[in-house]
């Protein structure tokens, strides 16, 4: 039994459903890597290093905080431009969009780094450099993404590289925080151009490949009353109290959804509210985060959310002894989707592939990233690491180290020159 076991397991991964297999994708990227403009690509993309350095420091000192990556764009957009993109546009939510067309006929494939960082308006963001080690914030996260989308054009430009399927190199709005994916979001509204697959490049771990989308459900919550003053309107409902009520029965509910299963998190990540400390507050503010890349963690998540709310709300009601009842409101603040791939598409193959050309094995992960948009409508999608070594996102002390930071980006260009199939020049 254990012989057939393994061996079911074996041809699960051999021949997944939809027919593509390992050893189609490795034959696709060896043969890849045996055209000589490859090859030539390759090397180039491993002297670039300090033309790459260059870049990452002045599009980091370009602040791009949530809601305010303007600037950012313009310069990304310009870059692409001086790169010898005909076609660089930004949309009316901010993406720049640089086309490099295809044959008549081919696919679109979207290669998307986020602008946006999360440090708010005013924060810092001078680089401090020590060797290859590069400290600010929203270095790694996502400046060097940015780096690597140029760089990707950049040598596709000089090698004169043609595809069959359009390229289109994204650099992306409100990937971050309460920004929602509201870039990516757009490029698949209804009646956009179709994209047949997509490519994000976040992420420090090389070997770090996103398959699953981690999706979140996000709300800002706020019990509501008169307010006033702690001693003379002694009695009164109080939001406060709502509010830590309100903790705590989510926690007690919640807390089994994520014991077993698959992964569900959950977090109250800000609280605010009142006026001083002689005072019972007006209002009492938190904003929620529910996580899981299963569709019904997620939803079980939020069923025990909304109960808790309520029940918490009707709680303090009923404890006050005067005055008015608190209001309940809750505002969604953030939905990200979940969704998952066929481990056996194409695009997860080709991934894989081009990894293992460097010696690197690919480890499957779930999170949230832009290609949480893409993969919940069924669209293959896979979020790519930027390269080197990250450490401490989202922290002042952000920093990004350049060490072997070449090999991610040829791995993604395998990756998309795979996809896109190339097409020419066959010699170089």
């Amino acid at each position: 039994m254990k012989f057939f076991a393994a061996l079911a397991a074996l041809l699960l991964i051999v021949a997944p459903a939809n027919g593509q297999t390992e050893t189609d994708a490795d034959t696709t990227v060896a043969a890849l890597m045996a055209e000589p403009v490859v090859q030539d690509a390759m090397a180039r993309l491993e002297d670039m290093r300090e033309t790459n350095n260059e870049r990452l420091v002045a599009i980091n000192e370009i602040p791009a905080p949530p809601f305010g990556e303007e600037p950012r764009a313009a310069d990304i957009a310009e870059r692409m431009r001086a790169l010898g993109l005909d076609d660089v546009t930004i949309d009316e939510v901010g993406n720049v969009i640089g086309r490099r067309p295809g044959a008549p006929g081919g696919e679109t494939i979207a290669i998307v780094a986020h602008l946006d960082t999360v440090f708010p308006e005013g924060t810092d963001v001078t680089v401090r450099r020590e060797g290859n080690v590069f400290t600010a914030p929203g270095i790694g996260d996502n400046s060097r993404g940015l780096v690597a989308l140029l760089a990707l054009i950049d040598v596709l430009q000089a090698e004169e590289i043609e595809t069959r399927d359009t390229l289109l190199f994204i650099g992306s709005v409100g990937e971050e925080g309460i920004g929602d994916l509201r870039g990516v979001r757009h490029l698949f509204r209804p009646g956009a151009e179709i994209v047949d697959a997509f490519i994000a490049i976040d992420g420090g771990d090389v070997e770090r490949l996103v398959v699953n989308a981690v999706g979140s459900l996000r709300y800002r919550v706020t019990f509501a009353g008169p307010g006033g003053h702690s001693y003379a309107a002694f009695g009164m409902a109080h939001p406060h109290q709502a509010l830590a009520e309100a903790i705590v029965r989510f926690t007690e509910s919640a807390t089994p959804i994520t014991l077993d299963g698959d992964k569900a998190t959950f977090s109250v990540g800000r609280i605010e509210g009142g006026t001083s400390v002689n005072s019972i507050p007006f209002e009492s503010t938190m904003e929620v985060d529910m996580r899981s890349a299963s569709p019904d963690k997620l939803n079980a998540l939020h069923d025990a959310f909304l109960a808790s709310m309520h029940d918490a709300l009707a709680a303090e009601n009923a404890r006050r002894r005067e005055g008015p009842e608190l209001e309940l409101s809750l505002t969604p603040i953030g939905y990200r989707p979940p969704g998952q791939n066929d481990p056996g598409q194409p695009l997860v193959q080709h991934a894989v592939a081009a990894l293992r050309t460097f010696g690197i094995d690919a480890e499957m992960r779930e999170s949230s990233t832009d290609a949480n948009i893409p993969m919940s409508l069924g669209v293959p999608a896979i979020t790519i690491s930027r390269g080197g070594i990250s450490r401490d996102a989202h922290s002042p002390d952000e920093s990004w180290e350049d060490v072997d930071a070449h090999v991610a980006l040829q791995a993604t260009l395998l990756l998309i020159l795979a996809e896109a199939e190339l097409i020419g020049p066959t010699v170089h």
